[in-house]
């Protein structure tokens, strides 16, 4: 079987996702968030995660010309022989595990995030972060947002990232909507927003909104099928999967880590003078604690 066979009929199903159903949309975006699920599970899983009939996936299927059910998943399949993501168990990991179900407990959730800053380190390319930092650098103002626990991660960014892209706005300002903010803001303007399932009704909204105005997209995101109602110019996926109910956020933190490390590095010079500016500023204002002074 052809190897890139996987990867075509991702492409396939991103291009058709804005023109399927309802039904068939959400069996696709399954598919494509969740590649390797797919290829493994059977069809009475896969529908259930995914929250549709298994006739949707005969569809589905269907749709995009195979024979049946078995046929489209067949190339997932043999990818995963690829896909692994293999993590190497440390001693301490095993010792946890000897403490008893809290040391359980600990020793997965320890496991589950070196996977998933591993799994989304390895999809990011060098030449996709190259051409988002590009793009951040050129932009007279680039509108940063998020909301509810994303929201930590937009303030980090913000909080470090300004020191190397002077440009970069964290929104809303002063309680507003996000797009209150973007009002004003021109084509030539770039908007990063972060948001993971269930993605954030402002966040989304603000995205729409800077795609009307014409603005470049980033987002950040857990998927690159966010909402057929707009198309992001580029797509940083972090992987979110956790072993308790809420998402894990580590991948996502590595993420934004990388296109720091990047910026930085990219700003140059100006970058290097400018940090010193802001340590020397803290210093002297006394923004450390450095402990009760000796007399």
């Amino acid at each position: 079987m052809d190897p890139t066979l996987k990867n075509r009929v991702v492409a396939a199903l991103k291009a058709e996702i804005p023109t399927l159903p309802r039904g068939l949309r959400v069996g696709a975006k399954y598919v494509v968030d969740h590649p390797s699920d797919f290829g493994l599970d059977p069809i009475r899983e896969t529908a259930r995660k995914a929250g549709v009939s298994p006739y949707t996936l005969v569809r589905l299927a269907e749709r995009l010309g195979f024979e049946g059910y078995d046929d489209l998943r067949a190339p997932f399949r043999q990818a995963l022989v690829s896909a692994a993501v293999v993590v190497e168990k440390p001693a301490w990991v095993e010792r946890l595990r000897e403490e008893g179900e809290p040391g359980r407990i600990q020793a997965d959730a320890a496991l589950n995030e070196m996977a998933i800053v591993q799994r989304t380190l390895e999809g990011v390319k060098a030449g996709q972060i190259d051409r988002v930092v590009s793009m951040l650098m050129a932009a007279p103002t680039v509108y940063l947002t998020a909301a509810r626990a994303s929201y930590a991660l937009a303030y980090y960014l913000h909080y470090v990232g300004r020191m190397a892209l002077p440009s970069l706005q964290l929104i809303p300002r002063h309680m507003n909507s996000p797009i209150d903010d973007l009002d004003t803001a021109g084509v030539d303007d770039v908007l990063i927003a972060i948001t993971f399932t269930p993605y954030s009704r402002e966040t989304i909204e603000a995205c729409r909104f800077a795609s009307r105005k014409g603005m470049k997209l980033v987002m950040i995101s857990d998927s690159e099928i966010v909402s057929p109602e707009f198309a992001a110019d580029e797509t940083l996926v972090a992987s979110m999967l956790s072993t308790h109910h809420f998402g894990c956020y580590a991948g996502a933190m590595a993420l934004i880590e990388t296109l720091i490390a990047q910026l930085v590095a990219q700003g140059g010079e100006a970058s290097r003078l400018r940090i010193a500016s802001y340590e020397k500023l803290r210093r002297e204002s006394q923004a450390y604690w450095a402990g009760q002074k000796k007399r």
